[in-house]
């Protein structure tokens, strides 16, 4: 099967840590960003520079990005939402870069409760601002515009969205871009409320793609409150090809979560290390080191207090012909037992065999 390209950034320290306790240290903060940038990841959110009135999280986030040790070949992004979170983020830059989308492109959320309890505004006031948007490409001369929609899959206060009320907004958006003569090549959907669900994903991509073919790059933001999000990532998968390029969002742990959607951290995102382990699955090159990864999510653990919500972190990846379990491997009943896969048994020490006699080890599998 020919899958698309496949770009992912990962959002522990922004998505993860705007819903974590304020306590959590600068030096463990670093040390998670260190980590991170150790794993073979290419793409890493570092925080956001907002007002820590709201976003009490991120009111440390200069002396974090002062002190983390960038690694080359990683891209590291920071959010800043306005001129005064750029004025902040500036003296940082390099080796930041502003989070923000690669074309001018026109936002809406189809729930306007929501977009009212997250950022103080309505979607008519949004729908308002898009003639300054299309307006100010053109004096750019943009090559190229996109679409976003926010709330894109359902809603915790408004119910279900369907795909043609998702049609009509990226019909309207498409409208104004079609008069200016710009080209819509980018379309991002963003799903806060964990409302996505991959029948879902399969309909409103393909509807996308019938209706607008000249499409090649979708952004996927996918939180994982119902536990549907790596269902729906893997379709998207399937959906697009090699004509397409799709960027997701993960974070490492599956932690993440806005506190504006009624669910909390509940809310969760795809675990990072779970979508790696999908995407070399499928033979899909990631570069990350997978084991570096969990060691990680472990560190995570330790630092915040408590378990997250990813699975590859407790059960390990799938092993390969070289780390396949011992046939004699003692009884494993809890989650740091469980761990013998990356630490070796020496943690199962303590463990029963009670087999009467040593069980052979059985014929691998050939592939």
């Amino acid at each position: 099967m020919a899958y698309p390209r496949v770009e992912f950034t990962e959002q522990l320290m922004r998505e993860g840590m705007q819903i974590e306790s304020v306590e959590i240290s600068v030096e463990d903060k670093v040390r998670l960003l260190d980590a991170l940038s150790e794993t073979g990841l290419r793409r890493i959110a570092v925080g956001s520079f907002v007002s820590p009135k709201y976003t009490p999280q991120m009111a440390n986030v200069d002396e974090v990005v002062a002190r983390f040790r960038p690694q080359r070949g990683v891209d590291y992004f920071a959010l800043a939402l306005n001129d005064k979170g750029r004025e902040r983020v500036a003296p940082y830059m390099p080796p930041l870069k502003l989070d923000q989308l690669p074309v001018p492109t026109l936002s809406c959320h189809l729930c306007d409760t929501f977009v009212r309890r997250n950022a103080n505004t309505s979607q008519e006031q949004e729908i308002e601002r898009w003639p300054r948007v299309v307006e100010s490409a053109k004096e750019r001369g943009a090559q190229a515009a996109g679409m976003w929609l926010g709330a894109a899959f359902g809603s915790n206060f408004q119910g279900d969205f369907t795909t043609e009320q998702r049609m009509e907004l990226l019909r309207a958006q498409h409208e104004l871009w079609d008069e200016a003569g710009i080209p819509v090549t980018h379309v991002f959907l963003a799903d806060p409320m964990g409302w996505v669900r991959p029948w879902q994903v399969e309909e409103q991509l393909n509807a996308i793609l019938d209706e607008w073919p000249g499409v090649a790059y979708f952004g996927l933001h996918f939180h994982n409150s119902r536990g549907l999000a790596l269902a729906s990532t893997y379709e998207a998968l399937r959906v697009l090809d090699q004509r397409h390029t799709v960027h997701f969002d993960s974070t490492i742990g599956g932690i993440g979560g806005c506190p504006y959607c009624g669910n909390g951290r509940a809310t969760g995102m795809v675990a990072t290390e779970d979508l790696v382990n999908m995407l070399e699955q499928l033979g899909i090159e990631t570069g990350v080191d997978l084991d570096a990864l969990i060691r990680v999510t472990w560190l995570l653990e330790e630092i915040i207090g408590h378990p997250t919500f990813g699975h590859v972190s407790k059960a390990g990846p799938h092993p390969d012909a070289d780390r396949l379990y011992d046939a004699n491997l003692p009884l494993v009943e809890t989650l740091e037992e469980a761990r013998h896969f990356l630490l070796g048994p020496e943690v199962l020490e303590h463990q029963l065999r009670p087999w009467r006699e040593p069980i052979p080890e059985p014929v691998k599998a050939v592939h």
